[in-house]
């Protein structure tokens, strides 16, 4: 879709200074400096999200929302107008039936691989703030860097990297970083059975405890992600990411939250083989963002601008952007964000936020607000604005269709998703749970108790099985792990004079 000069702008509010009523909004130029919407629950964040988001969709733009509500999403599902119902992606990781396929560890570019590590590093670092150490770390980080050298590798396989020794033998393998490599051969099988047990324990504990969630587990687990995060940005696609906390809890909705915009972050570098003036502008939405916001969020801001990734950020109270040991992301929010929009505050946060709207506006006035009044400094033409005060435009009111909505959902299916027997049939190859059932099925012999599988059958998930009229066209070594004993020689039976003896049996019955 072609956008046009009119479209450039998107509208937002009405100046109320001395009546003068005046609608505005901000251009598609200056939005490249990011957006910053705090103000405390019930005065209007959401409904300014809303409008924006339904003016970029209007207007053909790439739009990405990550809601850890859902409201925000539902609400706009069936407002998509029919001319872009194709572009829609609905991430709904709540679908028990149907499920993207979202692999962190599928990384296109090997120079991303340490950004990979560092981004898991961060969200891990945050959700699990209160068991995190060092030495979690460095395991962690070392696993990770392992899985990246093996295409095909999931989070699920940090898990098994720490106990399976032949699984991990066979990563260590085709690691290509001599530090990594060290790391496996030397230190860590260095290490006795008790100390390992108790080093490895708490992230047997956190990530298994992530991954034992059978809806993450079909998400994260799938060896090949069903969709293109930088095919998304580039076609102008719109992504909606559901990950609300109410279906999914509160520590799935984060690290799937952060894991998006980990993802994001990537493509957005990936772009630096396009030209500058061929990247498409592309808008992620973030509501309630702190639930997502790690260290490496403050890289995405002061980079982003460049590829063209435009982020709109929203959230309650500037305390959620601080942590006991760090205000990276706090600063990096109010260091890079262009335009800034404050709904009504608490006082410790107007008190912090005073210096942004001094001398024009003080404490008194940033925390008695009405609701859907706000104050802001506005990026125009490149240079921020004077604060000033305004009120923000009501919810554009568009009449929602529930076939709209439904043909989204089931496109999204069709297209970008997996069944759940296939999702749960390939981890269970992958783990070697379905190998046994499979095997009892076909009435093959099962492993000798305490034997492993052999690790090709881990990665040729899709194996087939010849049937005895076929077993001569199969490879050497899968008729030997195959193939029943031989069976012990029967004696032959010679039928005629077993029917002789029958007859000369019943003759002397009736005699």
């Amino acid at each position: 879709m072609v956008k046009t000069e009119e479209k450039s702008v998107v509208y937002f509010g009405r100046t109320n200074f001395r009546n003068a009523n005046r609608l505005f909004g901000i251009k598609r130029t200056d939005r490249r400096q990011h957006m910053y919407v705090i103000g405390q629950t019930g005065t209007g964040k959401t409904a300014l999200l809303y409008n924006m988001i339904i003016q970029d969709i209007a207007n053909g733009e790439g739009v990405c929302v990550v809601d850890p509500h859902g409201e925000l999403i539902q609400n706009i599902l069936g407002k998509i107008p029919e001319e872009r119902v194709k572009d829609v992606i609905y991430f709904n990781p709540a679908d028990s039936d149907f499920h993207i396929g979202f692999n962190i560890l599928e990384t296109p570019d090997p120079k991303y691989k340490h950004l990979v590590a560092s981004g898991l590093m961060g969200i891990f670092t945050k959700i699990w703030s209160n068991v995190w150490s060092a030495r979690m770390e460095y395991i962690l980080n070392n696993a990770v860097l392992a899985l990246l050298d093996t295409p095909g590798s999931t989070l699920l396989g940090v898990i098994r990297l720490l106990v399976d020794k032949e699984y991990r033998q066979k990563i260590v393998d085709n690691i290509k970083d001599p530090v990594v490599k060290a790391f496996w051969i030397y230190e860590y099988e260095a290490w006795g059975p008790q100390f390992r047990n108790e080093a490895i324990a708490p992230i047997q504990n956190k990530v298994g405890q992530f991954l034992s969630t059978p809806l993450i587990r079909n998400i994260v687990g799938q060896s090949k992600s069903t969709i293109d995060i930088l095919e998304i940005m580039n076609t102008g696609k719109i992504f909606l990411a559901d990950v609300s906390k109410g279906k999914i809890g509160e520590d799935n909705s984060s690290l799937l939250g952060a894991l998006i915009i980990t993802k994001i972050q990537l493509a957005a570098m990936e772009r630096v083989r396009i030209p500058e003036e061929e990247r498409v502008d592309f808008y992620l939405y973030v509501d309630e963002f702190q639930n997502f916001a790690t260290d490496s969020f403050a890289t995405i801001l002061s980079e982003a601008r460049k590829y063209r990734l435009n982020i709109i950020l929203g959230h309650q109270y500037i305390g959620q952007l601080i942590t006991d040991v760090s205000t990276r992301v706090r600063d990096a929010v109010f260091g890079n964000v262009g335009t800034k929009i404050v709904f009504r505050v608490g006082a410790t946060d107007a008190e912090f936020l005073e210096t942004e709207f001094e001398p024009e506006f003080i404490i008194e006035d940033l925390v008695n607000l009405p609701n859907y009044s706000i104050y802001l400094k506005l990026m125009v033409d490149g240079v921020t604005s004077r604060p000033f005060s305004a009120v923000t435009l009501p919810p554009f009111k568009i009449a929602a269709s529930t076939s709209i909505a439904n043909n989204i959902i089931q496109m999204s299916r069709k297209n970008y998703s997996r069944p759940n027997y296939q999702v749960e049939k390939e981890i269970n190859l992958w783990s070697g749970v379905m190998k046994e059932r499979e095997t009892f099925q076909r009435r093959e012999p099962r492993p000798e108790k305490g034997g492993r599988e052999d690790f090709s059958a881990l990665t040729n998930l899709g194996i087939e099985f010849s049937s005895p009229a076929n077993k001569a066209g199969r490879s050497i070594s899968e008729r030997q792990s195959r193939e029943l004993p031989p069976s012990p020689p029967r004696e032959s039976i010679d039928v005629d004079f077993l029917k002789k003896s029958i007859d000369e049996s019943l003759r002397k019955k009736n005699l």
